[in-house]
């Protein structure tokens, strides 16, 4: 670093840039493919209700957070437009064409993509109330202020980068050590494989690992989310520490260095093992803010001409520089809670989702219980768990087909998928659940091409039912007997058989 501006992290603003933008990328193509089906003017949770609810409640308006459709109204047309736009957008700053123009030009396209994306979000309801949502916003919103190729990053916005990662890991970290007593006696992993929300093709292989290599891991999880992340901060020490040159490089950027190589790999991780939509890879992108490397050009002289200091034009120094102060003032809240014996996981303290409190899995379930969702031909079908003509509806991502190897969808995210693993979790009466049952009913097809398989083809099915199974991986000597993956056995009907001529006396039980 010298100074106003980090110049030896030019390669890491490249990584900013154009990770942050694949993954906006990301979000708008899974926006453009499942938003209308899920939450669009026929979808399950429709928004157009939301947003006439908020025009009639002036406490729901100051609860909504900002959206362009609460002054353009929606419509399926305005979402795909608003979609392909953030694609456009994306795709141009992943191949560095903004980037080529003044600072104002970047700082235009992420600015739209932050206030697009949140436009979306705002009103997606459980949907979109994933973590990793609030993640890219924010991370979106500092990457405006990067700069573009014509002159070094701001220094405070390097640093403002290093602090989200420290509050996305370390907040993380201390949501495990205050939440269930797995992650302090060492065993969450031996769980976590197995019951994941969604898990990936190597899953099952590291869920069968030995016990000692699962209590390596946790241990590797804490040193990588409570200690590896406050190492980013070392390079600001280069600034003050005579001396702490090393040749081409110094001694602080090389443990900043260190400490983000760290986050990387236990992100690699579980990017191998699992599907959490773009959460992980976000957090590597992010930790890539902490990898500088020196140009071996000699320093320049600093520059007396009135309008550049440090290599960065005044305005823009101006401008960046009060991002930072503004960022002081908002992270007041998410310090707090950092170290609140109350801490709160995945907060926002402000409407524009900035310097938030992240974190996951402070818990983690003992055994996997899937919702299986089954339909029928027959009106008059024995409604008993075992027997019966009920053929079962297969999801593209969660588990179901018993001989199926989970598939990789990261950093896609499957909202429909995910939202199905909080079913048994106490979540089995919300309005979306019951709207998917009637939906499959009435064999809607926008419903449908979410799900990889309709047992009825297109055909209307006379009832469905949801049946809740146990499952857990087929060991090695079982999965060679039968070639299974998973194994499971059934527990109860949760939601006993529905038809559309008497849905209004069926539900959950």
């Amino acid at each position: 670093m010298d100074g106003f501006a980090a110049v030896d992290f030019g390669f890491a603003r490249e990584v900013l840039q154009r990770g942050i933008a694949a993954l906006y990328f990301v979000a708008f193509v899974s926006t453009l493919n499942q938003f209308r089906a899920l939450l669009g003017e026929h979808g399950l949770l429709p928004a157009p209700e939301l947003l006439a609810w908020v025009g009639n409640s002036a406490r729901a308006r100051r609860l909504l957070r900002p959206t362009l459709f609460r002054r353009v109204r929606y419509s399926d047309r305005r979402l795909v437009a608003l979609c392909v736009a953030g694609i456009v957008v994306s795709v141009a700053l992943v191949a560095g064409i903004p980037q080529l123009a003044p600072p104002w030009v970047p700082m235009a396209c992420f600015l739209l993509l932050w206030l697009g994306y949140m436009s979306i979000s705002s009103i997606g309801q459980t949907f979109y109330g994933f973590g990793w949502e609030m993640l890219l916003l924010e991370a979106g919103f500092l990457a405006a202020f990067l700069g573009s190729d014509s002159e070094p990053p701001p220094t405070v916005i390097i640093v403002l980068f290093w602090w989200l990662v420290i509050r996305l890991e370390f907040g993380a970290g201390m949501i495990k050590i205050r939440g269930g007593r797995e992650w302090r006696d060492l065993t969450a992993l031996m769980y976590h494989h197995e019951t994941q929300p969604m898990p990936g093709p190597l899953s099952r292989q590291a869920h069968l690992l030995p016990a000692w290599f699962h209590r390596m891991e946790v241990i590797g999880n804490h040193v990588a989310q409570l200690g590896a992340p406050w190492l980013l901060l070392a390079p600001i020490l280069g600034l003050w520490i005579p001396g702490a040159s090393t040749g081409s490089a110094t001694w602080p950027a090389i443990v900043g260095a260190a400490g983000a190589i760290v986050v990387i790999a236990t992100q690699l991780w579980l990017v191998l093992t699992g599907n959490f939509a773009w959460l992980n890879w976000a957090t590597i992108v992010l930790a890539f803010s902490a990898i500088g490397i020196p140009s071996g050009a000699p320093r320049q002289a600093p520059t007396v001409l009135p309008w550049v200091v440090d290599g960065l034009w005044l305005p823009w120094l101006v401008v960046t520089t009060a991002v930072g102060v503004l960022y002081v003032w908002l992270s007041v809240p998410a310090v707090r809670n950092l170290f609140s014996r109350t801490q709160a996981m995945n907060a926002s303290f402000n409407r524009w989702q900035l310097a938030n409190a992240y974190g996951a899995f402070g818990t983690v379930t003992k055994e996997r219980i899937e919702i299986v969702i089954e339909g029928t031909m027959r009106p008059d079908a024995d409604p008993d768990p075992i027997v019966g003509e009920w053929r079962e509806y297969h999801f593209k991502g969660k588990p179901g087909d018993l001989h199926r190897v989970p598939r990789q969808f990261a950093p896609y995210h499957l909202r429909l998928d995910w939202l199905m693993w909080f079913l048994p979790l106490g979540r089995m009466y919300e309005d979306w659940f019951a709207m998917l049952l009637v939906r499959l009913l009435e064999a809607d097809p926008p419903t449908l091409r979410l799900l990889r398989h309709d047992p009825f083809a297109g055909e209307r099915p006379a009832q469905v039912r949801a049946v809740a199974y146990r499952y857990r991986f087929a060991t090695r000597a079982e999965h060679r007997e039968s070639g299974r993956v998973w194994e499971r056995d059934r527990r109860r009907v949760v939601v006993r058989p529905l038809s559309l001529s008497d849905g209004e006396g069926a539900g959950p039980r």
